[in-house]
């Protein structure tokens, strides 16, 4: 499946120059640049969306009240409440619940291809997994948990989270976990997760080779999809140049309008495969489409971390519906 466009024809150019060096670290100059207003627009869309700190649903060790019990014979004395017990003749115990931090692994495609934006979005692919993979770790660190970039950073429950992980990524943007167009592949520890944000538009058989070695056992995890508005449509007509921005290919269509529903069922079908990979592993895939809001796929992320069977916990706002969430991206 072709990854290029004739708006974006010097891609290739204008991201990534292959192997070079000196391709490589202007490329990262320019993400270095782009960051602290990437930064900005992560902490704003995260605010839109509130994640409370997850709890196991049991009693053990927390802060937040679980429920009362009576008093069992193994109780010792300090552990009774006694303003409940007063109300009756029964001694209660106060129990909380036992809340513990999980490890989310992030990774945003920094690859060559997803430096593409068309006449029909404002913001280039790489841009907004960018920011999407700063605002959800905002959220994650504001509920109790660890996040890390995966295969690239340790994980941590630091403030900040969202900066931090984008000085991370300007130190080691050259690095091929930062630049290839697969997520590392890193084998995850039992109940870790996961959220992949990227245009998987490799073969599917690539992605879910990959995929399955970082899934491992009981990791849960999200596939966000992101795609230019044109490369859901192919929005053409006429004589058109199409460029593959990582490899340089070139090809001439001379009326692209007739390629349209030909290319259209390919992406459907690509996206339909790359769906059953995810069901597959127990995970989930998301589309969003770069013209749409970033609140968008952030909320409806946080609504299915809140059902995830690792019990998560996420409070959203009275305001925001699953209604708004994907009007028009697709979702399996």
């Amino acid at each position: 499946m072709a990854k290029g466009d004739r708006d974006k024809a010097d891609a290739g150019q204008q991201g990534w120059k292959g192997t070079s060096v000196g391709g490589l670290e202007a490329e990262a100059h320019k993400l270095a640049d782009r960051l602290p207003e990437l930064v900005l627009d992560a902490m704003r869309i995260s605010s839109t969306v509130a994640h409370g700190i997850h709890g196991r649903r049991r009693a053990g060790p927390g802060e937040t009240f679980w429920q009362f019990r009576q008093l069992g014979a193994l109780d010792a004395a300090t552990s009774i409440d006694w303003r409940r017990s007063a109300s009756s003749d029964t001694l209660y115990v106060r129990e909380r619940e036992w809340e513990a931090a999980h490890t989310v692994w992030l990774w945003p495609d920094l690859s060559v291809s997803m430096n593409f934006k068309s006449h029909l979005s404002t913001i280039t692919k790489r841009d907004r997994a960018v920011v999407l993979a700063l605002a959800a770790a905002e959220l994650l660190v504001a509920g109790g948990e660890r996040v890390g970039l995966l295969g690239l950073t340790r994980p941590t429950a630091a403030r900040r989270a969202a900066t931090r992980l984008a000085e991370a990524l300007v130190l080691n943007g050259d690095k091929p976990e930062a630049t290839q167009s697969l997520p590392p592949e890193v084998r995850l520890a039992r109940f870790s997760g996961a959220i992949l944000i990227s245009d998987f538009l490799d073969p599917i058989e690539t992605i879910a080779a990959r995929l399955r070695a970082i899934a491992g056992t009981d990791v849960s995890g999200h596939l966000v999809q992101v795609l230019d508005p044109a490369e859901e449509t192919l929005p053409y007509d006429g004589r058109a140049e199409f460029v593959g921005p990582e490899d340089g290919a070139h090809w001439i269509a001379d009326r692209v309008e007739s390629l349209r529903e030909r290319y259209q069922a390919k992406l459907a079908a690509h996206r339909e495969a790359l769906a059953d990979v995810a069901r597959r592993l127990g995970w989930t895939l998301l589309v969003h489409h770069t013209d749409r809001p970033a609140s968008e796929p952030l909320l409806a992320l946080a609504m299915r971390l809140r059902g995830d069977a690792a019990g998560y916990r996420i409070a959203v706002p009275s305001s925001a519906t699953p209604k708004r969430v994907e009007p028009r991206d697709g979702a399996a």
